[in-house]
């Protein structure tokens, strides 16, 4: 009889593409009734800081592409950091441990200015595709390293790529993290499960139209051009926000350094944060919205209804 895995999708017995599905599901859902402060909606501002492990992680020594990484670290970290001092809001950095060793001082610094440190991944590796005790080992290795440079355990994780192989829930869970935020299953934080049952790890959700890259990365080799303005990339993530608002829910942005802190771009977020207080944010990093989500959702009546 013809191996499952090696049958065409359309080949498949309920059991595979059921068991494919419910690998990791989303649960019940972390949506607050009210924020705190008396906040009427949550902003969660993210950076991923891949830096030169975009390059290495597929084995390349392109100078140009390094360099490109460098810029993140030596330019859009800092005007990062200053605008968001200016703001007065806290936001997640997601490290990869490789860019956390080339640039320690960095991490400190974000630390030391009250931002959230979280996991990424060792070298921006493609994790779904490794073998399940690779990336493990990876993603523990990176965990020690990350505390060692930071001084602090990291309680969050965003794969690389957001992406995850078979096992990477149950590798979560069994480090002992509170939360991930690579999925898509909602606008709110919510429960995963893993293989039908709760796994105690909570998910904060991305969306590829709440990040950078979709409209700004750009690979001279491929096929990938910006094809949106920056002042129409502020209005869809304008649009998002002004949702949220209405909703009294979540909005989640997920940035790059080396992408949003150009000078014709990083308006954007000057502008956005000043919108957002504008409308009443509570502004918060991924690990405190979170815990808020997670404290409210143990409280009778405290869920939200889906907007």
């Amino acid at each position: 009889m013809t191996d499952m895995a090696a049958r065409e999708p359309w080949q498949w017995d309920e059991a595979e593409w059921r068991g494919r599905v419910n690998r990791v599901r989303a649960g019940r859902r972390l949506a607050p009734a009210s924020w705190p402060d008396g906040k009427g909606f949550a902003v969660a501002i993210s950076f991923d800081s891949d830096h030169e492990t975009n390059e290495l992680r597929d084995g390349g020594n392109s100078i140009s592409r390094l360099s490109w990484g460098e810029y993140g670290a030596r330019v859009g970290v800092p005007r990062i950091l200053d605008l968001l001092k200016r703001h007065s809001v806290p936001a997640s950095f997601y490290v990869p441990a490789v860019a956390a060793l080339l640039h320690p001082d960095e991490q400190r610094r974000v630390v030391a200015e009250g931002h959230e440190i979280g996991l990424h991944g060792w070298i921006h590796e493609r994790n779904s595709v490794l073998p399940e005790a690779a990336e493990r080992d990876l993603m523990l290795r990176s965990a020690d390293t990350i505390e060692t440079v930071c001084g602090e355990r990291a309680i969050g994780i965003r794969t690389p790529s957001w992406d995850f192989g078979p096992g990477t829930l149950r590798t979560i869970r069994d480090m002992g993290l509170a939360y991930d935020s690579s999925l898509m299953a909602d606008e709110d934080c919510y429960e995963l499960l893993l293989d039908g049952e709760e796994c105690g790890v909570a998910e904060l959700p991305v969306e590829w139209i709440r990040d950078d890259a979709p409209y700004f990365l750009m690979d001279r080799f491929g096929s990938a051009r910006p094809h949106l303005a920056p002042a129409d990339v502020f209005d869809i993530y304008r649009r998002e926000l002004d949702a949220a608002c209405d909703a009294g829910g979540l909005f989640q942005l997920t940035l790059h350094p080396h992408i949003i802190a150009a000078r014709s771009r990083i308006w954007i977020l000057d502008e956005l944060l000043g919108h957002a207080a504008a409308r009443g944010a509570w502004f918060a990093t991924h690990r405190d919205v979170v815990a808020h989500a997670r404290a409210a959702a143990s409280g009778p009546g405290s869920s939200r209804e889906k907007a």
